[in-house]
């Protein structure tokens, strides 16, 4: 926690937030908000503003700080906050993925992959066969790759709002 706090001297906001969400998500013990909240309230400096408004960002769930920056960057650009790590079941209650964003009012699944992916080839299969589970639920699958983030993000969020669209989201 003292780590993460520092941090937020040379961190950038989404750096921050990626953090607080792996402490309260993925650290050993974990973290609860409040414990943040608390080490955020001892300090004295102008960082107490960015690391507030960080946790305030900040959610359970994320199993990547690629999630988390793709989650904010879609909150930026206008679009719902997703779902984090939602559980798709079929009509029948089993169990089809866990999602690493959802919109589950559009059906729209939202899965950012890392070079693992395609890389792994058992990993890649596995992947293809949970793409198509997906997509027999009725759901549309959004796949987002590093180059879709770079730079300004937009190529990813194009994609998403897209999908949001086709499934009759509007802005």
């Amino acid at each position: 926690m003292r780590a993460w706090r520092q941090c937020g001297t040379v961190w950038r906001i989404d750096d921050l937030v990626a953090a607080a969400d792996y402490l309260l998500t993925d650290a050993e013990p974990r973290i609860e908000v409040q414990e943040l909240a608390a080490e955020i309230a001892r300090m004295g400096d102008t960082r107490k503003r960015l690391l507030t408004r960080a946790l305030g960002l900040s959610r359970f769930g994320p199993r990547s700080a690629y999630e988390t920056r793709l989650r904010l960057l879609l909150i930026r650009h206008g679009l719902p906050e997703p779902e984090i790590s939602w559980v798709l079941r079929d009509a029948d209650g089993t169990f089809i993925a866990e999602l690493d964003l959802a919109y589950p009012a559009w059906k729209v699944a939202v899965e950012y992959d890392g070079r693992v992916h395609a890389e792994d080839m058992r990993q890649f299969a596995r992947d293809a066969d949970r793409w198509d589970a997906i997509r027999a639920c009725d759901w549309q699958h959004v796949r987002i790759l590093l180059h879709h983030m770079r730079g300004d993000g937009t190529a990813a969020v194009r994609k998403v709002r897209e999908a949001l669209v086709r499934a009759g989201w509007r802005p």
